[in-house]
């Protein structure tokens, strides 16, 4: 059986289960390790997942995949996982879970727009001041931003 044929194999089996927990069946990966392979399962949601959801469909995935012959006698783990800050945003739903967080998109033409996530709709997003369609967007990033836990009155003691 090819990669591509035991991916779909799975995919039709679990993607039921993903989505009756609510959420939704980004992609599936199997990557051999040694003598066995590595199932990735990446799920999402409109909002952001917590590590209980997780658990939660990882436990009915893992009892469907165990029992599918496209991985045959070969022994596999299981990863169920959400997708990480680093995952390209692709679809409207991941624009408007991350509305108001900092992003750096880069059109088809190479142009780089960075602004925070404003209006979503189906067709296009705000993106600070500019309005893209999704169309234009060839790659999409959430920037990562880290906020100061140093208080203001705390610098000011320092530099006197």
């Amino acid at each position: 059986m090819t990669q591509k044929s035991v991916i779909d194999e799975i995919t039709t089996a679990i993607r039921p289960i993903v989505e009756a927990s609510g959420n939704y069946l980004e992609e599936v990966t199997v990557t051999p390790v040694g003598k066995s392979r590595m199932v990735t399962v990446i799920v999402d949601n409109e909002k952001h997942l917590n590590l209980d959801q997780v658990t939660a469909v990882s436990r009915e995935i893992s009892e469907v995949v165990e029992t599918l012959g496209a991985l045959g006698e070969h022994p596999f783990t299981l990863e169920v996982t959400s997708p990480g800050v680093d995952r390209p945003l692709t679809a409207p739903r991941h624009w408007r879970k991350n509305v108001d967080r900092l992003v750096k998109a880069t059109k088809n033409d190479g142009t780089v727009v960075e602004g925070r996530i404003g209006e979503v709709t189906e067709l296009d997003v705000v993106i600070g001041e500019h309005r893209l369609a999704y169309s234009d967007i060839k790659k999409a990033l959430i920037e990562i931003e880290f906020k100061s836990t140093v208080k203001s009155a705390d610098l000011d003691e320092d530099s006197e």
